[in-house]
């Protein structure tokens, strides 16, 4: 009991090592975007696989979140903190040692399982440490603030890293801080549990990692073949089974790790529709900024994290202010407004982007964008905690945590696919004007691999004109998939902007009924 209390006493200094657990999760994907380009070229990376080094951790921490959470209540969350840190940090050394692209997605996809094993312990700890309930909230708030944070300053630190070392330094800067992280949460960490926490729904975990693996795989080989390739059509039909069979076993299952009850309230409903289609347009146009700032426009790593920077303290002034304009509002109007505005920034940028814009032209389509999101994304997830029972909080957040990494997922695979068919389609023509030059056809598949690919085959044609003439084609093919791209995500937008408008209430509807018993309360 004194050790205890001791640890109770110092729950501030806990927290700071909780804060850090948390950092590496929220750095891991925008430190890696402006890596990409140079991990093509190091490792010979294609557009497809590139995808596969982003959705690879994505897909297996949103798929693992919420029956992470369920194990850590059961087992102990200190303890499964623990075990996600050593694993995120094991794994974050193999990335960094990795020496092919399948060594590397490989890697990614174990770091996601030690972020959904970190992430839902994090919060957990949180509302065990913090009994008092303005005090929790406080913590909570500096929580949100250090993952905020993290995104924010990925894309800057990532370039700084990729610019003055080697690309395998946006990993290996992982490894002290969860070093750090585990040693400080061994010694100030007070270790709690569910003691009625519910079974592991395993075969759920199964079916939507099959299903949504299956469904990626799908819509990434469109980009390399076509949609009707035997292989596509075999995958996307065993998303579909898979999906499916996951959605029919939820239903009927006694401890699903997604309540489908939840659903039927449409404040929860639409809020994730909302988050899940924002962030599918989010993680799509971070694929692409990094790439086209270095590899078309020709910045270096920093100078293109610096010009992606902005778009954090916009989002972040936008979404504290959205507090207030909801209120004055409603969500419904709030939410919609917001995901209108992004749409109007998407179309924009889909409109002027050229090979030689300028950064001030780019910016205000950025910005327009950052401004969107920023006022959605708060008042949506308000309404998603705001309408679930107090007793399934944490079904709620990892609700909340999981539409948002399935989006950006299915964001980098329909929209990275959608731009690499259209650049395939642009250097096609390259096949016959290369013919008959000596290595025309490693010249030629370079090219179609990525961008980054055609810079490599470039530096070593010796004739200027013929190089010039390649990288003008691949840019220009490039920008015209990455434009595609935005056209259909401002379409997506503005169509998910209606959706919200007509299924969304006014203001957050309550559960029906929020059987809290002492029982079910966190130990």
């Amino acid at each position: 009991m004194a050790e205890v209390t001791e640890k109770y006493s110092k729950r501030w200094i806990a927290l700071f090592f909780l804060s850090l657990s948390l950092l590496i999760i929220s750095l891991d994907n925008t430190v890696l975007n402006v890596a990409l380009p140079s991990i093509s070229k190091d490792l010979g990376a294609s557009s497809s696989e590139l995808q596969w080094i982003v959705d690879a951790y994505v897909l297996v921490f949103a798929a693992l979140l919420l029956t992470m959470g369920a194990i850590s209540d059961r087992v102990g969350r200190k303890k499964a903190l623990q075990v996600g840190l050593v694993v995120f940090g094991v794994c974050s050394l193999w990335a960094a040692l990795s020496t092919s692209t399948g060594m590397l997605i490989g890697a990614r996809a174990f770091c996601g399982l030690g972020g959904a094993i970190i992430m839902p312990a994090t919060l957990s700890l949180i509302t065990a440490m913090f009994r008092d309930s303005k005090e929790r909230a406080q913590a909570i708030a500096i929580w949100a603030g250090v993952f905020g944070l993290g995104a924010g300053i990925g894309p800057v630190l990532g370039g700084w890293l990729v610019e003055h070392y080697h690309w395998s330094s946006v990993f290996y800067i992982n490894i002290p801080v969860a070093a750090v992280g585990l040693i400080g949460g061994y010694f100030f960490h007070q270790e709690s549990k569910d003691e009625h926490a519910p079974r592991p729904d395993l075969p759920g975990v199964f079916l939507s990692i099959a299903g949504l693996l299956a469904l990626v795989y799908g819509i990434i080989q469109a980009g390399e073949k076509n949609w009707t390739d035997d292989t596509v059509l075999a995958s996307l039909g065993a998303a579909v089974v898979l999906l499916a069979t996951f959605a029919w076993w939820e239903r009927h299952t006694d401890n699903a790790m997604l309540p489908t009850k939840l659903f039927k309230n449409m404040s929860f409903t639409g809020a994730n529709i909302a988050l899940t289609l924002v962030m599918f347009c989010m993680f799509g146009i971070m694929f692409f900024m990094g790439q086209y700032l270095q590899s078309v426009q020709g910045y270096s790593p920093f100078q293109a994290g610096l010009r992606l920077l902005p778009m954090a303290p916009i989002s972040l002034v936008c979404a504290i202010s959205s507090a207030q304009v909801a209120k004055r509002l409603g969500t419904k109007v709030t939410v919609s407004l917001g995901i209108m505005l992004a749409a109007v920034g998407l179309f924009y940028l889909s409109r002027v982007t050229e090979v030689d814009t300028s950064y001030p032209v780019l910016l205000g389509g950025m910005a327009i964008i950052s401004a969107g999101m920023g006022t959605a994304m708060s008042p949506a997830t308000n309404s998603i905690m705001g309408s679930v029972p107090v007793k399934k909080a944490g079904v709620g957040s990892a609700m909340n945590d999981t539409t948002r990494q399935v989006g950006g997922a299915l964001g980098v695979a329909v929209l990275g696919t959608i731009a690499n068919t259209e650049y395939l389609n642009a250097t096609a023509a390259l096949k016959t004007s290369l013919a008959g030059i000596p290595g025309s056809e490693e010249i030629y598949a370079g090219v179609r691999s990525s961008i980054q690919g055609a810079h490599i085959v470039a530096e070593k044609i010796p004739d200027p004109g013929l190089a010039h003439g390649i990288l003008d084609v691949a840019e220009h093919g490039f920008v015209s998939g990455m434009l595609e791209g935005l056209l259909i995500a401002s379409i997506v937008m503005a169509l998910t902007s209606l959706v919200t408008f007509v299924i969304l209430p006014r203001d957050v509807r309550k559960p029906e009924e929020d059987d809290d018993e002492a029982g079910d309360q966190p130990a």
